[in-house]
């Protein structure tokens, strides 16, 4: 698959969001297969895929969710700076995990703050390096968290291929995939992994993978056809994409890569990982 267009375009509100509760389901579906990795969050993965796959939302998921010591602050400050009152409204969750125009009004002070009186203090000495990346461009979107945050980028070097930073970082950003075939639980997708040539990152030639799509017939999406346009989180099928989503999350993902390859010196720390 093509980067494709640059150009963002607004959100359409969903069918689902106008009955209320699709902000906190879109939520478990993009946060369940890190947290069943052990990534992130509590070790409570089988309570998402049970919400995500039942669509029901309760206090408890509200809690779950906001136990996520990652994600939530981007979140909270998406909500904070565009005034809408709740960090699982689904127009804040799809700009956290896929990007829209939300991020475009939220400004580097403003990211810099949030970040610093929620992650200086366990980020210790190495904030400085952390917030490098904010001035040269952050955004309050997940691949600013793995490129930027987490220590996989510092980690490149070390191996001539990128080895196992390169598979991390590319597992764990948001991509999206085109479907092939379906057989039963499994996905045959066509997609672009990341790239790593020893000096920057870059999407890499369309490859052939296999993604997760359910288990023992539970999954997050049903009836996939060929042709669709998916979103992958590890090997895991999380939604499918409209034509804006697509361009949406290229074009944040894009940003994050020219900044981290251009204009970064020192990756950011594990400052979270809970």
């Amino acid at each position: 698959m093509d980067p494709g267009p640059r150009t963002l375009v607004a959100p359409e509100t969903p069918p689902a969001a106008r009955a209320g509760g699709f902000g906190p389901l879109l939520f478990a579906r993009y946060a369940y297969p890190p947290n069943a990795q052990g990534y992130c969050g509590p070790a409570d993965h089988a309570a998402l895929l049970d919400y995500g796959t039942k669509g029901f939302v309760d206090a408890n998921l509200i809690r779950l969710e906001q136990s996520f010591r990652g994600a939530w602050p981007y979140l909270s400050l998406i909500a904070e700076v565009t005034g809408l009152q709740d960090p699982l409204d689904h127009r804040v969750v799809e700009a956290y995990w896929i990007g829209n125009h939300l991020l475009d009004r939220i400004d580097g002070q403003s990211l810099e703050q949030s970040l610093e009186r929620r992650f200086r203090n366990s980020a210790g000495p190495a904030w400085n390096r952390l917030a490098e990346a904010i001035p040269a461009g952050g955004i309050p979107h997940h691949s600013f968290h793995v490129f930027c945050v987490y220590p996989w980028v510092g980690l490149l070097r070390r191996e001539q291929d990128g080895g196992q930073p390169l598979h991390v970082l590319d597992r764990c950003r948001i991509r999206p995939g085109m479907v092939v075939s379906v057989s039963g639980d499994q996905v045959t997708v066509r997609s672009r992994p990341l790239r790593w040539d020893g000096q920057q990152l870059s999407f890499g030639p369309v490859e052939t993978e296999t993604a997760v799509a359910a288990v023992g017939g539970r999954g997050f999406v049903t009836d996939l056809r060929p042709g669709e346009l998916i979103s992958l989180h590890w090997d895991w099928v999380c939604d499918r994409l409209s034509r804006r989503q697509l361009q949406n999350l290229l074009a944040y993902t894009t940003q994050t890569l020219r900044m981290t390859n251009e204009r970064l010196r020192h990756p950011g720390p594990a400052a979270v990982l809970g």
